[in-house]
């Protein structure tokens, strides 16, 4: 980064960090610092005002996955502790119900397939 260490101690006491200093950072780390703050605007941001298309194409219209391992993770530790149900997640953070039961099932999935290798790596251990 072409910084002294007083510069990075300095950078790093600041209440503020520019877009670019944080850019680089994320790249020198090998960590997405922007992510949290996307992460924080898709959970938390009031709902938006329905908005009508006037001009709708027949085309078929894709969504970019939003949401990332981090967030499924965090939703799917609510469900688990009961923290939260199902449609109080569906409701609070606009997650369609479908979407939820597939991360659901996903995730049942392979819990139960990594206990499924452990009982057979305890098998072939006592043999």
């Amino acid at each position: 980064m072409k910084c002294t260490e007083i510069e990075i101690n300095e950078m790093y006491m600041q209440e503020d960090l520019s877009t670019n200093n944080l850019l680089r950072w994320s790249k020198l780390l090998e960590y997405d610092f922007f992510r949290l703050y996307s992460q924080h605007l898709i959970l938390y941001a009031p709902p938006s005002a329905s908005i009508r298309e006037s001009n709708v194409s027949k085309l078929p219209r894709f969504r970019k996955n939003i949401y990332t391992q981090e967030m499924i993770d965090f939703i799917l530790e609510l469900i688990e502790k009961q923290e939260k149900t199902k449609r109080q997640i569906t409701d609070e953070y606009g997650i369609p119900y479908t979407t939820l039961c597939k991360w659901i099932a996903k995730h049942n999935t392979i819990i139960n397939n990594s206990i499924k290798s452990e009982i057979r790596n305890e098998k072939t251990e006592s043999t």
